[in-house]
């Protein structure tokens, strides 16, 4: 279940200290999804945002609108195609292009497709899937600012 706990504390950045976001649970939009908008900021950040209508900061999960079934067993015992599971977690942010302009909106899209039937047969690749990922992400965020920032890879 997508139910981040609040705040969240953010990960090391140059320029942030301490950083934390508030959720607070809001609709999503589309019936598959759920979201929370960030309504607070923690720590030191100066002249960073929370959400507002013309500046959204949210983080919505879709889940597959859809059910996915396993087929059955072909005339050898195998498996045809596998369906994938597919999820969404969607992270929007609106930040300026220029001073005095218009809000524009910042935009992650993260996709995990997963093969249906693994829920149950594959639980513990699951975990270590989400595990790696977090980790990654966590552990690289001032990199990933940095290629955002410089263009560089």
């Amino acid at each position: 279940m997508f139910t981040p706990t609040s705040p969240i504390v953010g990960v090391a950045i140059s320029g942030l200290t301490s950083p934390t976001y508030t959720l607070t649970a809001d609709y999503a939009p589309a019936a598959n999804g759920k979201q929370f908008a960030v309504t607070a900021l923690g720590g030191t950040q100066t002249g960073a945002r929370s959400h507002s209508n013309s500046s959204p900061f949210t983080f919505t999960w879709f889940k597959d609108p859809t059910a996915k079934q396993l087929p059955a067993l072909n005339a050898n015992g195998q498996l045809g195609t596998v369906p994938m599971v597919k999820n969404r977690l969607v992270v929007r942010q609106g930040q300026l292009p220029l001073a005095g302009q218009a809000y524009k909106t910042a935009i992650i899209r993260c996709e995990i497709d997963t093969p249906a039937g693994a829920d149950l047969a594959d639980i513990v690749q699951q975990k270590a899937l989400m595990s790696a990922f977090g980790g990654l992400w966590s552990a690289n965020a001032q990199e990933f600012y940095n290629t955002l920032s410089t263009g560089v890879i």
